[in-house]
């Protein structure tokens, strides 16, 4: 199997993995929550590290800031983790503020990701343009929490989350384009 598309199947891999361990957060116990957000932080900081290649001759500086900001997502993960682990009223205050603007840095990362895949071609476009018009609604939902204007619907989140979906299994079963790769 050729290297490229084995580092596709890893980040594919990744992205379910990073899910997964996030919704195992759901379970009351603390050390199950703290490396899943530990866990989930790794990933994300793996996969930037493996795209980063790729992007970058599509875009030098844009590519060091999806890595930066990739890099700064998965710190804040672990130290969520680590933070939820402690669970003092002053770690779960920084815990909750965390959470609330580690949103911003997901969806805007995630434009950064999505216009590096829609540049490449390394995905179909269709599935880059979806998640970045996702990535737009989820920056809306957390203007949306953070104002405390209104609650956002949960099926705000859903437009992300069914586009990492498809494009994990898409990176798993299909790989990058191996024309975008030549090129």
């Amino acid at each position: 199997m050729k290297l490229h598309r084995k580092k596709a199947i890893i980040v594919g891999a990744l992205i379910l993995f990073a899910y997964a361990v996030l919704a195992s957060a759901v379970l009351d116990s603390k050390m199950v929550i703290m490396l899943a957000e530990a866990l989930s932080g790794i990933g994300v900081i793996v996969i930037a590290i493996i795209m980063f290649p790729f992007f970058k001759p599509y875009g030098k500086k844009t590519s060091r800031w999806y890595l930066l900001l990739r890099g700064f997502e998965g710190a804040l993960l672990i130290v969520t983790g680590i933070l939820f682990l402690i669970s003092s009223t002053s770690s779960l205050e920084i815990y909750k503020f965390i959470h609330l603007y580690h949103g911003y840095i997901f969806a805007v990362a995630a434009f950064f990701f999505y216009y590096l895949l829609y540049k490449s071609k390394l995905v179909p476009r269709w599935l880059s343009i979806w998640g970045f018009l996702a990535a737009i609604i989820l920056i809306i939902v957390n203007l949306v929490e953070i104002t405390d204007l209104a609650s956002p619907s949960m099926f705000l989140y859903l437009p992300i989350v069914l586009n990492e979906f498809v494009l994990a299994n898409w990176l798993i079963f299909k790989g990058f384009n191996p024309s975008a790769i030549s090129s």
